[in-house]
């Protein structure tokens, strides 16, 4: 069972920056394609950016694209997603997951195990 822990979360202004986190305590991330995620009130689940296992192929959503970027150090176990020039329509709840598939489909039923989530707010 792969246990997903997210961080760093937080409130940040129109054009900030933030790095999430997401942490695999006593599991092997590399054995995983691992996804970040994003939920806003009253919408569903939405892909933000996908990583393949060895970390060379990686996949976004057009609104994120050269403004975010997803990375994995399978030595220490994490993937990172860095937001730079954040928007207030980024606000959201950013999930971690993962998936044992072979896939390069960035859609959240595809991925299987999930974290409890970090919140994301752009407001100024």
């Amino acid at each position: 069972q792969l246990q997903l822990v997210e961080s760093g979360g937080g409130l940040v202004q129109p054009g900030g920056s933030l790095r999430l986190s997401c942490a695999a305590p006593g599991s092997t991330l590399n054995s995983y394609n691992i996804g970040w995620f994003r939920q806003a009130p009253g919408k569903e689940r939405e892909a933000v950016s996908c990583i393949s296992r060895s970390g060379e192929n990686t996949t976004y959503i057009d609104s994120v694209l050269g403004r975010f970027i997803i990375s994995r150090d399978n030595a220490k176990n994490t993937v990172y997603l860095q937001m730079n020039s954040l928007k207030a329509e980024d606000t959201g709840i950013y999930y971690c997951g993962g998936t044992r598939a072979y896939t390069s489909i960035c859609h959240p039923l595809w991925y299987g195990f999930w974290g409890q989530g970090t919140q994301v707010t752009v407001s100024s």
